[in-house]
């Protein structure tokens, strides 16, 4: 039994289910589409929110090196999923990876808890850009009854119809095609990196030297007893350190990698690329490097502006720009946050139904959702599902239950992967690499071991529902995706039909 669970996937066969008419999709991104698409779903709230946040409680002014230490421990797993993503360019992510090297219960095992996390993922943007666009819909005098709103602290039982409009929409752009996807997430980020910008180059002229002093804090600026807490990070990792020194930064550093997540998405169209081999490796580590400069640059300009221990923790970029008698920008900082997390949320959604699509075409779920439409060339069937589930999801769910499952599945699949390069170059040594990851395994060991501390430091009750939700997906395998792999029936003898 043990044998048929780890039953591995040849890539030539994974590369060869790709080229089935009705389970074919269109190749029509580029390297520039898919650099587009990392910066879009990289850049979010987290550029926005935790550089106020560190800075203040952990790093200071040396919050800029945070997000290099950080970017260094993103760059050890983009380096890995280069290698696969250009080897294996299949649909699938680390599902289609982890099946390639680690077997077929393993790639269950990772997939099923990549739709979970994508799913989640694309709720709570949708959930944060409708209280942007409340916030400004407010400031304009105009009010969105109760019942329509977000409900976060509200006494009313609502639907938040801006949310679930929201994947709606973008499932509809989904859904007719790639290039379409693309195009309008350049046009989105291109938006959101002017917004970035606007701030590093208008904020430079109003830096003071003296904010700068100490670049390293010793101690927290506070009186003893005060708390700094944010209280987003305690929800989204469980604890909120006030450590300073040089240890703050390696603090700031765990915190700020989740301003990161998102790279990964970007191998999720690998199938959909014209030139993969050559073009994933660049959209994946070109889209790091850009996104990491900007979140340093950003950290450096408005610790400049106003002393770390006066930055607010909310909205550290808007409320400096206050604090300096610049009003103006914090609502252009607060519109470009609204737009740009558009395309995250469209990402999130398109690399869950990738990963989706997949595992249906491997036969480990429905091959109902494995056609593709036959003009528009998407996995329309499993957008569409899941698109109206995460919309009724974000519409009813309020912000701190979706946030609390978010996290631990990317991590799992940093492990997973760099795991998958190392027992691959093994088992594969003759397989062509167009793309080969440097100082193997010392990389993938490192990208691990980064994972893994991170991991560790989420609180206990993601582990509990984590726990639970791969519970429901061994279930699952056992029951349906075990006996209806077409892995597993190409071994008997038998091809599944189509369905």
């Amino acid at each position: 039994m043990s044998s048929t669970l780890f039953r591995t996937k040849k890539v030539e066969q994974s590369i060869l289910d790709t080229e089935e008419p009705e389970h074919a999709l269109k190749k029509s991104l580029s390297a520039l589409d898919l650099t587009v698409f990392g910066v879009g779903v990289i850049i979010g709230t987290g550029i926005f929110v935790l550089t106020g946040t560190v800075a203040k409680n952990n790093a200071g002014p040396a919050t800029a090196l945070a997000f290099v230490a950080a970017g260094v421990a993103c760059a050890l797993a983009a380096l890995c999923y280069a290698e696969f993503a250009s080897t294996v360019p299949v649909a699938g992510s680390a599902y289609t990876f982890s099946y390639a090297s680690l077997g077929e219960l393993p790639a269950w095992i990772i997939g099923w808890d990549l739709v979970l996390e994508f799913a989640l993922g694309t709720a709570v943007v949708a959930v944060g850009w409708s209280g942007y666009i409340q916030s400004l819909m407010d400031n304009a005098g105009w009010n969105m009854p109760a019942a329509l709103g977000s409900r976060e602290g509200a006494d009313v039982f609502g639907f938040d119809i801006l949310a679930a409009a929201l994947v709606l929409v973008l499932t509809c752009i989904l859904v007719v095609g790639m290039k379409l996807s693309a195009r309008i997430t350049s046009v989105v980020v291109a938006i959101k990196v002017t917004v970035v910008l606007v701030v590093i180059i208008a904020g430079a002229f109003l830096i003071k030297g003296d904010n700068y002093d100490p670049f390293i804090p010793k101690e927290q600026p506070v009186e003893a007893g005060a708390s700094l807490d944010s209280p987003l990070i305690q929800l989204m990792f469980g604890w909120a350190p006030s450590n300073f020194g040089v240890m703050g930064i390696f603090t700031a550093a765990s915190v700020v990698f989740f301003a990161f997540i998102g790279f990964d998405v970007v191998a999720t169209a690998a199938e959909e690329t014209k030139n993969p081999q050559r073009d994933m490796p660049r959209g994946i580590l070109g889209s790091l490097v850009i996104c990491t400069t900007l979140y340093v640059l950003v950290s450096i300009v408005v610790t400049g502006m106003q002393n770390y221990s006066e930055l607010s923790v909310d909205a550290p970029l808007a409320d400096a720009f206050k604090a300096t008698g610049h009003p103006w920008y914090a609502g252009f900082i607060s519109f470009g946050a609204a737009v740009g997390l558009t395309t995250v949320c469209m990402i999130l959604l398109l690399g869950q139904t990738r990963v989706f699509f997949a595992m249906s075409r491997d036969g480990l779920l429905p091959r109902f959702f494995s056609h593709v439409h036959p003009r528009f060339k998407t996995p329309h069937r499993p957008t569409i599902l899941l698109g109206v589930i995460i919309a009724v999801l974000a519409g009813f769910t309020p912000l701190t239950e979706l946030a609390a499952l978010v996290n631990i599945g990317t991590l799992f699949a940093f492990v997973v992967v760099a795991i998958g390069v190392i027992i691959l170059r093994k088992s594969r040594p003759d397989l062509p690499r167009s793309f080969r990851t440097p100082w193997v395994p010392v990389i993938p060991i490192l990208s691990v071991c980064a994972s893994l501390w991170l991991m560790i430091n989420l609180p206990a009750e993601t582990w509990v529902r984590f726990g639970i939700w791969m519970a429901a997906g061994f279930l699952v395998y056992f029951l349906y995706g075990r006996t209806h792999s077409r892995l597993a029936l190409r071994e008997a003898g038998e091809e599944q039909p189509s369905a």
